[in-house]
């Protein structure tokens, strides 16, 4: 399956967009959960194009400089609420590095094991405090009709990922500055 295609899709069926703003989103928007280089929206877009998924405009801005603003079709609409709707099993837990590392780190003295530890922790509360300064401008859930409510449910769902990752961080570290001890 071509997730990315639906990807792309979904991003469209809420507004009208660009190449580059496409992979805008996908740095930022999507970033916690999902991940697409230009190398693969733009031959993805063109695949769109020629499934009559998509379609395009050509705008010009200034004197030479063109960009194409790609637009959902009613047939790629109804092709990503298809997909939309489907139910998929459980996605196999994904690779970590870090985690495949912290398995065979009784290889390792405790003080390098901390840091490595504290490290990772210093990292994953710049992610928190990042998707914490994301949700203000949810003063409120949105209404659910709401292209943000999505937004609002994934950015929880990040939010809560970091805040159980930075405790299990913790516990670690206290594990092996403690030993065995509990």
């Amino acid at each position: 399956m071509r997730t990315l295609k639906y990807a792309i899709l979904g991003l469209l069926n809420r507004k009208s967009m660009t190449g580059y703003d496409i992979a805008k989103d996908f740095s930022f928007q999507l970033a916690n959960f999902w991940t697409a280089r230009h190398s693969q929206i733009y031959p993805e877009l063109k695949k769109l194009v020629d499934e009559k998924l998509l379609v395009y405009d050509i705008e010009i801005s200034g004197e030479v400089l063109e960009k194409k603003v790609y637009t959902i079709t009613e047939k790629g609409r109804k092709d990503f609420l298809k997909w939309l709707q489907k139910d998929e099993p459980m996605e196999p837990t994904p690779k970590n590095v870090f985690r495949l590392r912290l398995y065979f780190s009784n290889n390792l003295d405790v003080e390098t094991r901390i840091q490595l530890l504290e490290h990772q922790l210093v990292q994953h509360q710049e992610r928190l405090d990042f998707l914490l300064s994301q949700k203000e401008p949810y003063a409120k859930v949105p209404p659910i009709t709401d292209d943000s409510f999505g937004d609002f449910l994934v950015l929880n769902g990040a939010i809560m990922r970091e805040e159980t990752h930075i405790k299990w961080l913790k516990d670690c570290i206290d594990y092996c500055k403690t030993g065995n001890k509990s």
